[in-house]
């Protein structure tokens, strides 16, 4: 299983890092999202899935689960949503002024 998801976070970095490397804003988003489904992926994976209790201190359980991970990657949507947001809004600005979104053909171009 472990294999199988390491197989899954090689590929989403793989073709995350190829739409980056792009030319349209668009792909330059994608890539960055798939990059960071990867992250999410590799954090959770790296903390191992474990069964246990809640970490309440009134409870008596045996094992508890650490919530740091969990903590973690829900830091990483947010920031990543951020991120999104943001280049949308490039991209939006940059085919509004430019007419495409192309990275390269709207070098040194101003109106």
């Amino acid at each position: 299983m472990e294999l199988l998801i390491a197989l899954a976070i090689g590929v989403l970095f793989t073709v995350g890092v190829y739409l980056v490397l792009s030319k349209s804003l668009l792909r330059i988003l994608l890539g960055t999202t798939l990059i960071t489904h990867g992250v999410h992926l590799l954090l959770l994976t790296m903390a191992g899935l474990k069964t246990g209790a809640s970490p309440l201190l009134g409870e008596k359980a045996d094992s508890y689960v650490d919530p740091l991970p969990q903590a973690l990657i829900l830091t990483s949507i947010v920031i990543s949503f951020g991120v999104s947001a943001f280049f949308i809004v490039l991209a939006y600005r940059a085919y509004r002024s430019a007419g495409m979104d192309d990275v390269e053909g709207s070098k040194g171009e101003r109106s």
